[in-house]
């Protein structure tokens, strides 16, 4: 299968690591990317912070890089895209209160396209109404919108570097899932790599 076009819908505060690095990785193997903010357009940047693990009740916020959008979140048509990114941070607390947001995630969900949220993504998902019946990981303050969503919450099976995959959605709880998360969702794109 050839190069996909991939959707990444970001905003200001999305976790640095969890934008940065699969957007690479994906472009990395080929497929085409576009990185998307509401009320933001091509050469616009949005700020970006990092989440880190220190030993506090939560995880520590600092400042990250800024990361450069390369397509216009106006002009976005879903039936252009073959598989949706949703990155974590603070970003998924408002992107769901924007209704293109989530008549675009209700479009890839209702075509079977492959679907990956990680950290606080799932908040997203749970605003659209696309976790009815499925399961899904994400950070572990999200689990009660996961289930007020209709989702099955799972639990990361080993620390943060799990990922998890029901149908088209493949969904991790942190950063540290980045090889099981980005794996599992080029599995489901159908990219095959060889050394």
């Amino acid at each position: 299968m050839g190069a996909k076009k991939i959707l990444f819908i970001v905003g200001d505060f999305v976790e640095d690591y969890e934008v940065m690095v699969p957007f690479q990785m994906l472009l990395m193997v080929g497929h085409h990317c576009h990185a998307v903010c509401p009320d933001k357009t091509e050469g616009d940047f949005v700020a970006t912070a990092i989440h880190d693990f220190e030993g506090h009740q939560t995880y520590s916020e600092k400042p990250g890089h800024r990361f450069r959008l390369n397509a216009d979140f106006s002009k976005v048509d879903p039936n252009q895209y073959d598989g949706l990114v949703i990155p974590g941070g603070r970003a998924p607390e408002y992107l769901r209160l924007n209704a293109k947001v989530l008549e675009i995630v209700r479009h890839f969900a209702t075509q079977n396209k492959p679907i990956a949220a990680i950290c606080h993504g799932p908040q997203i998902l749970a605003a659209a109404g696309v976790l009815k019946n499925k399961s899904c990981s994400s950070y572990p303050a999200c689990c009660y919108e996961v289930t007020l969503g209709g989702g099955s919450y799972v639990e990361p099976s080993s620390g943060f570097d799990s990922a998890h995959v029901d149908g088209n959605l493949v969904t991790a709880p942190a950063w540290p899932a980045h090889p099981a998360w980005i794996a599992a969702f080029l599995k489901l794109l159908g990219t095959k790599i060889e050394l």
